[in-house]
């Protein structure tokens, strides 16, 4: 007998009582036959409470061991990757995977689709771009873990640096996170906030550009309907000006495809966060993958107050993203030895001058 049918069972006798005290309405029946089916749901699926951030930055304290590459997890996860999603043909639009004609559905939002035209499809690449597979990658998110830290020389030592959301590269910051970049993604919602969607002067965008020499600008034109214009008018701009870096749309059946591997792994968000997205791909594309700037806390491992980012203390939207989660994975690929995560100071700070 299975668990829900022992439980009911057992409280048959309960229950034939308490009905000769309450007459039935169909009104009990139906919030009986609620409270079982809820009753029956925690037994199978007990509620999972993720870890806070005290008890996260403890258990990595309490499992950190000197770090070892394990070739077998990062092939076996590359290829889990290949699996389900293909990287190394779906990571970008190009005219191969998206020919003239073709139907495609924004990934972010199930009631829009586009067709893929020929002012479309003139904006793509014939393939994917990169000489695959890359070699030593390095994806740098923007955690403020970043600050202080001295890993800009390690960073800038990968054969190919990606980078989150067109974050600051000025002198100030290079010693932490370097200079090196060969690509970088631009959300939209990035060139409306800090670019008026390129409605006007565009001087300030192809300028801010400049920081990221020949690099690729990695953009989800079509995730949400909202996001095709403004990525347009980016690709448009570069062009025009003879700018150096290249305009790549991300391919929503990629994104999906990603969305949907992280979420059988119990990452249940409205969107994974570009961090991810960027990790998932390396792991496909790389032979061999280092991460920094991937911690979400309010705290460094020694436990002093860290901003946000290494660069401000912007906070992002609550409940978008699931970073806790997401960490809890990064950490679990770590630990195996599918990639480095880089947490601890790669060089001591320099040291302050004295007056």
């Amino acid at each position: 007998m299975s668990p829900c049918g022992r439980a009911l069972h057992t409280s048959r006798g309960a229950m034939a009582m308490l009905a000769r005290k309450f007459p039935r309405t169909p009104a009990t029946v139906g919030a009986s036959a609620l409270c079982v089916v809820v009753l029956c749901w925690l037994y199978i699926f007990p509620v999972y409470r993720l870890p806070n951030e005290k008890e996260i930055v403890q258990g990595v304290l309490a499992q950190r061991t000197a770090w070892r590459t394990n070739q077998t997890s990062a092939s076996l996860f590359r290829r889990q990757m290949e699996d389900c999603c293909d990287p190394a043909h779906l990571f970008a639009m190009t005219k191969m995977n998206s020919p003239m004609g073709k139907s495609l559905w924004y990934d972010g939002e199930l009631l829009y689709s586009f067709t893929i035209d020929n002012s479309t499809y003139s904006l793509f690449p014939q393939a994917t771009p990169f000489q695959l597979p890359l070699k030593k990658c390095a994806v740098v998110g923007n955690g403020g873990i970043l600050k202080m830290s001295g890993c800009g020389r390690q960073i800038d030592e990968a054969n190919f640096v990606m980078r989150c959301n067109l974050p600051p590269l000025s002198s100030e910051y290079t010693r932490d996170v370097g200079s090196k970049t060969q690509l970088v993604t631009a959300n939209p919602s990035i060139i409306r906030q800090r670019f008026e969607n390129l409605l006007w002067s565009r001087k300030k965008f192809v300028d801010n550009m400049k920081i990221y020499n020949h690099s690729y600008i990695y953009m989800p034109a079509f995730s949400m309907k909202t996001g095709t214009e403004p990525s347009l008018r980016v690709y448009y701009t570069l062009k025009d000006v003879g700018a150096n870096q290249t305009v790549l749309f991300a391919n929503p059946n990629f994104l999906r495809n990603i969305g949907k591997f992280w979420k059988s792994r119990g990452i249940h968000a409205k969107r994974l966060s570009t961090g991810l997205f960027l990790v998932s791909a390396a792991l496909g594309l790389c032979e061999e993958v280092s991460i920094y700037g991937f911690w979400p806390f309010s705290v460094n491992m020694q436990g002093d107050p860290i901003s946000h980012h290494y660069y401000d203390n912007v906070l992002p939207f609550s409940g978008y993203h699931a970073m806790p989660e997401e960490f809890l994975q990064l950490w679990y690929l770590h630990k195996i030895g599918a990639l480095r995560m880089q947490l601890d100071p790669c060089e001591e700070p320099s040291p302050q001058p004295t007056s």
